[in-house]
């Protein structure tokens, strides 16, 4: 009987020494977190590492790691807003890293210093509440002056720029379009129709398939997954063209646990990566098959997009936006 005891005693022991020894890495991720479980726990399956990840929209995730710099609490960003990625970088709060999977990425979506490199790319869209629309007797928006019409006051969700990539990005595809003085006219015109500036970019989507608001601004990936649980919206895209995202991967500079967080790094450039990623309804950056509904970019008007100018711009245009926008109204 003692013995017994004794050898249930040492399996708990070693059971626990096994746990307390597995590899493990600490992520920040801008990800839908459906998509970030999805992901992180097939990681796991294939390396063994465990990863523990906190939800942060993107401006959330550069105030953490710039909070956070003298002492990293992670050690990877994993996914938002590429403009967010050149925000962090020009910061000094990421490093470089060559990955031996980064060949498999065209150089467009990859810095040439190694900072960040692109996971997938999605173009910026109206999803539209049908119902909503008849009530209120207008057609979806196909055009970013559709979205001031009158019949559109308080029935707008956007998110804010000031924690969210995707609404700057809104910001920035606007300045490069028009320029910036006309733009703002613009921002300040929409800004009467907005009913809520949400925290996160996906935020106003299922918003809209509600029914809380007639129109939402956001990432088709996001907007088609809406689509896909049977609410009654469709999505249309802005003719005079549409900026897009490159979701992205960095890793944190001093992180505690820079071993696992490159092989995370690597994995996520793979093509196993890739096919889980599609599987979500984004179009990932490597050839894989895409879900039905899914919309490549080749098929949507997007602009001539310089997301380094918008990564420079970025901290001095949101400012104006809380000044002349925002709070000026």
């Amino acid at each position: 009987m003692k013995k017994t005891a004794l050898y249930v005693l040492v399996l708990v022991l070693l059971v626990s020494t096994i746990a307390a020894a597995q590899e493990r890495v600490t992520v920040y991720t801008t990800l839908f977190e459906p998509t970030a479980r999805l992901l992180f726990e097939a990681f796991e399956e294939d390396t063994g590492i465990r990863v523990d990840f906190v939800r942060l929209s993107g401006g959330e995730a550069v105030a953490r790691m710039d909070a956070e710099r003298r002492n990293p609490q992670a050690s990877m960003w994993f996914g938002g807003v590429g403009l967010d990625h050149m925000t962090a970088k020009n910061m000094g709060l990421t490093e470089p890293y060559i990955s031996p999977n980064a060949e498999n990425i065209l150089p467009q979506f990859r810095d040439p210093e190694h900072y960040w490199t692109g996971i997938y790319v999605g173009a910026l869209g109206f999803i539209s509440n049908n119902n909503r629309l008849a009530e209120l007797g207008i057609e979806a928006p196909r055009s970013w002056a559709d979205l001031l019409r009158p019949e559109l006051k308080g029935e707008i969700q956007v998110a804010n720029p000031g924690t969210s990539g995707t609404a700057y990005n809104f910001i920035a595809t606007l300045v490069q379009l028009w320029g910036e003085d006309e733009a703002f006219e613009y921002l300040k015109e929409f800004h009467k129709n907005v009913q809520q500036y949400t925290r996160s970019g996906n935020a106003p989507n299922p918003a809209t398939g509600l029914g809380e608001v007639a129109v939402g601004i956001g990432y088709a990936h996001d907007q088609v997954t809406v689509v896909q649980e049977g609410y009654p919206v469709q999505i249309t895209f802005a003719e005079e063209g549409t900026g897009y995202e490159v979701a992205t991967i960095s890793l944190i500079k001093g992180g505690k646990e820079m071993e696992a967080a490159k092989k995370l790094y690597d994995w996520a450039l793979t093509e196993r990566a890739a096919i889980l990623l599609a599987s979500t309804n984004v179009v990932p950056i490597i050839d894989v098959p895409l879900n039905e509904g899914a919309v490549p970019i080749s098929e949507v008007n997007v602009i001539d997009q310089d997301d380094l100018w918008a990564a420079a711009e970025k901290e001095r245009l949101v400012e104006k936006w809380n000044n002349e926008v925002f709070r000026g109204r």
